[in-house]
């Protein structure tokens, strides 16, 4: 029995004879007149709360110091790892996979994405994809794959009872892919759908073509797929991949669970002992170009807001400012007391969003970003801002209060990342991986207590240097408050998507034909979408156009709102 249930049984007959006595007491004893508390300046009892707030002693945070998952290693080269957790009759699977799209050609961009979407849906040799999800379903389990930058993945989830049944499937989706055409097919007109609609939004176009401005429209770090790449991916390309990098000694498998490790461990190796070991996977060798210094515009005209995004080199999670850099991330944009959203957004009004950090991937050096969204008429403004509060981090270093607020703030929020048994497994997964030491988690606690305000100081003139960082800017030119030259000289920047049998650099019209003069069919279904809506004299006359509406969300108990 737990502590917690002994102390409840306790208190209860403590607490009725309490009850009791105090009952007792209220029927013998004469009645005594409440006296009236004490009177006190308000000013006094502010001054009493505040000093109780000062008196509560800060405990140190204790160390760090996870559960670590058991280590195995197969003859061929296999890495598990297992981490029991018997809170719940569960079971979880990850396996990663070495080889993501930083490794695909670039003219097909966006085979990955394909192969771990139709890796899944195309199923195996002996079952379909359909067929896999009627069996999943009646088990309440999941089976899923995909791919990324680095790695691809497959995992699995599902009650203890049935992990048996599900590794089972899970092996043969990993050793016996079958990639049915009709899937492949499916997984590249979504990749198509996204294609078409990247340029909707203007929080995507910058996030995009800051990656490109950073690292290089060709660099696997931030290259796109286009409809030319997509459509000469074929189910040949998806089983070659498939070959080339799904071989055990270039997969890491997690597993966290109710079970214990040594049968885990024998069961495991009766499934994948057999498995012979194929070629070992290189990761190809990326150079890392710095971004060029100037302002870059991206010209959209339907919208009344602007995107900024300033660029430039990051490092590697691995690198020794890594700690002070991540302490001065925080003080900068950490929050709703950081600096830029104090400033800009708080007391400025200029911003609706806005952030940025100094990147540090685990395995190439990011980019830093700061972002800002403002409404047109406030872009120059905004602009302005940003480099203003890249500045101050240099005439103003971060003060005691906010060194000690950042420093707390990470580590107290810092074991909520790692709060389960399955987070550790997963992460120390991800340090296997990338060839991270084995205690890189738990230094992190020390790393960030030891940053003191000179290395804050120090890290903010060596990352935020105004003269090293490329502006993007996305919106209307016209409604700006003063033109993007007041900063330097503007390059404009090209989004146009281009077309199926174009290449990207490619005249628009370059690809497959189209139509010179309209058709009958296409001319009769205007004519019917404009006589449905009145008549073309009717839509010509309209010089504004207004909409009333009532919204209702569901997802909020049914309130509704008044729109126009």
């Amino acid at each position: 029995m737990s502590a917690n249930k002994i102390l409840r049984r306790q208190s209860i007959p403590l607490f009725a004879s309490v009850v009791f006595a105090t009952a007792l007491f209220a029927q013998t004893a004469p009645p005594s007149k409440p006296k009236a508390p004490a009177a006190s300046p308000a000013g006094e009892q502010q001054d009493l709360a505040a000093q109780d707030l000062k008196a509560i002693k800060k405990l140190p945070l204790p160390p760090f110091k996870p559960q670590q998952p058991k280590r195995v290693q197969l003859a061929n080269g296999m890495v598990i790892f297992l981490q029991e957790d018997h809170e719940l009759p569960l079971m979880e699977a990850d396996a990663t996979i070495r080889g993501g799209s930083k490794s695909e050609p670039e003219d097909k961009a966006g085979l990955v994405s394909i192969f771990g979407e139709s890796w899944r849906t195309g199923g195996s040799k002996s079952k379909t994809g359909d067929q896999l999800d009627d069996m999943l379903e009646q088990r309440a389990a999941k089976l899923e794959t995909s791919g990324a930058q680095l790695a691809t993945f497959a995992s699995f989830s599902c009650l203890k009872g049935d992990f048996d049944f599900v590794l089972g499937l899970f092996n043969d989706l990993l050793r016996n892919p079958e990639f049915r055409q009709e899937k492949i097919d499916l997984a590249k007109d979504q990749e198509k759908t996204g294609i078409s609609r990247r340029n909707d939004g203007l929080g995507q176009i910058a996030g995009r073509e800051a990656a490109k401005i950073g690292y290089g429209a060709h660099s696997p770090y931030a290259r796109v797929p286009e409809y030319s790449t997509v459509d000469s991916i074929t189910r040949q390309d998806l089983l070659a991949w498939h070959a080339a990098h799904v071989q055990p000694n270039n997969i890491i498998l997690s597993i966290t669970g109710d079970f214990d490790s040594a049968a885990m461990e024998a069961k495991l190796r009766g499934v994948f002992d057999d498995w012979t070991k194929g070629p070992d996977f290189t990761a190809p060798a990326v150079p890392i170009t710095p971004p060029q210094p100037g302002i870059y515009f991206v010209a959209k005209d339907d919208v009344n807001q602007s995107e900024i995004r300033f660029i430039a080199p990051g490092i590697r999670r691995d690198d020794p400012d890594f700690y002070a850099v991540q302490v001065m991330n925080h003080i900068l944009s950490g929050g709703f007391a950081s600096r830029l959203f104090s400033n800009l957004r708080t007391k400025a009004g200029l911003a609706y969003a806005v952030g940025g950090s100094v990147q540090a991937p685990f395995d190439h050096p990011g980019l830093t970003i700061l972002q800002i969204g403002t409404k047109s008429g406030t872009t120059a403004k905004a602009v302005e801002g940003l480099y203003n509060e890249i500045d101050k981090m240099h005439t103003e270093p971060a003060t005691a209060t906010e060194l000690q607020r950042a420093k707390d703030a990470m580590l107290n929020s810092f074991v909520f990342e790692y709060d389960s048994r399955a987070k550790v497994n997963n992460f120390r997964a991800n340090l296997e991986f990338h060839h991270y030491p084995v205690d890189f988690l738990e230094r992190y606690q020390k790393g960030i207590e030891g940053v003191t305000a000179a290395e804050v100081e120090r890290v903010a003139r060596k990352y935020l240097d105004r003269n090293k960082f490329a502006v993007l800017v996305v919106g209307k030119a016209g409604d700006f408050d003063k033109p993007l030259s007041t900063f330097g000289k503007v390059t404009n920047v090209d989004i146009t998507i281009p077309q199926p049998g174009e290449k990207p650099g490619d005249k628009p019209g370059a690809g497959a034909a189209t139509p010179t003069t309209s058709t009958p069919e296409g001319k009769a279904l205007l004519a019917k979408a404009l006589d449905g809506m009145g008549g073309a004299a009717k839509l010509n006359a309209i010089k504004t156009f207004r909409r009333k509406a009532a919204l209702t969300l569901q997802a909020q108990g049914g309130m509704t709102l008044d729109v126009e």
